[in-house]
């Protein structure tokens, strides 16, 4: 790993972490928060590809851990990785790896639509396949709703998926050896 690598993960650790300082909108019947931090996690599997994408994540997720107040609402510590939504939080780097795979297999110019897909697939399915079972266990909730109430995120995350769209295939025109 070359010391450019190293920049490119500890920079989109930190964009994903500045991602956190938008205003999270709250879902009171849920406790929970929609914030733009998932963008972090398939902006870097787009941009950096699966291996440095999915190190990225999993420097911000270490960090978190590690106790700084890097998700949204300045939130941070174990405390946080091990409630409700950790298993979220904790899907990132795969999240990010496997959008960086998907999208190295279609090839960064491939049509608009297969990337599209790759980024549902890496930064919503993963990210909700290890979430909602994960929110069903900590909340003691029977998975069915777990999975009901996480449907609440999905135009959320839909949204943030074509931004990704936008944002990698500028980056990658403007940046081709990127």
């Amino acid at each position: 790993m070359t010391t450019k690598d190293i920049v490119k993960i500890a920079l989109f650790a930190a964009l994903t972490a500045a991602l956190g300082l938008f205003p999270p909108i709250d879902l009171p019947v849920l406790g929970a928060k929609i914030t733009a931090q998932s963008l972090g996690v398939m902006l870097a599997g787009a941009l950096l590809g699966a291996k440095r994408g999915g190190l990225a994540l999993l420097l911000f997720v270490a960090l978190v851990a590690a106790g700084l107040p890097l998700l949204a609402g300045g939130r941070g510590g174990l405390g946080v990785l091990l409630g409700p939504s950790g298993g979220f939080i904790f899907a990132f780097p795969l999240a990010a790896f496997v959008t960086g795979w998907l999208l190295a297999r279609l090839a960064p110019e491939s049509s608009p639509l297969l990337s599209l897909l790759a980024l549902i697939i890496g930064g919503i399915v993963v990210i909700y396949a290890l979430g909602i079972p994960w929110l069903s266990v900590v909340a003691k909730l029977p998975l069915q709703k777990a999975a009901f109430g996480a449907m609440a995120f999905l135009p959320g995350d839909l949204i943030k998926a074509v931004i990704t769209l936008l944002i990698a295939r500028a980056v990658r025109r403007a940046y081709p050896a990127l």
